[in-house]
């Protein structure tokens, strides 16, 4: 193609620049700031690990000794042993509180390879006060234990005798392979 005019040579050279300009944003600029947000994004996260990282182990003695405290009060890994305590503890508990327990059906779960758990479905009787008092215990004793549902029932009109119903869960962790 011959460009007769100056003019025409120069509307040419400004289109060319005008898509050299377009090749060059959708081919350089666009994929490098997208890469660049890209890398900032994960800057900022490496950071925030880091971060994180630190102030775990500035922690670590803390959280070591409060793991360490947890596992020495989870269950025994003897079954029959595991059973025993927790009924023991809840004959504790109960006579704390003045609470009569009506029903305890514990039920092993195995869940995990590191852990397993004792499932107890407990039923006890008593006023608010005495109930209250019950639960306070279970959630004050050291033992791993967990409250999965409780439900509360009156038993009379007037609210005097009420019926508690307790899923508790106990922790028996099992010693990693060596």
């Amino acid at each position: 193609m011959k460009i007769d005019s100056r003019h025409q040579q120069l509307l040419a050279v400004a289109a060319m620049a005008v898509v050299a300009l377009l090749a060059a944003d959708r081919l350089v600029y666009t994929p490098l700031t997208k890469l660049w947000k890209i890398r900032s994004a994960n800057i900022v996260e490496l950071r925030q690990q880091i971060a994180e990282g630190t102030s775990l182990l500035q922690r670590e003695s803390v959280i070591r000794r409060r793991w360490e405290q947890m596992r020495a009060n989870t269950l025994s890994m003897n079954s029959s042993l595991a059973e025993q305590q927790l009924l023991k503890a809840f004959d504790v508990w109960s006579q704390r509180s003045c609470v009569s327990l009506t029903s305890i059906m514990p039920q092993w779960k195995h869940d995990a390879e590191d852990y397993i758990t004792l499932d107890c479905r407990v039923e006890a009787t008593g006023n608010l006060e005495t109930l209250s008092q019950f639960l306070c215990s279970i959630e004050k004793d050291p033992m791993a234990l967990k409250l999965e549902t409780m439900e509360l029932n009156a038993r009379d009109n007037t609210g005097q005798k009420m019926t508690l119903g307790l899923q508790i869960s106990g922790l028996v962790l099992i010693p990693a392979a060596q």
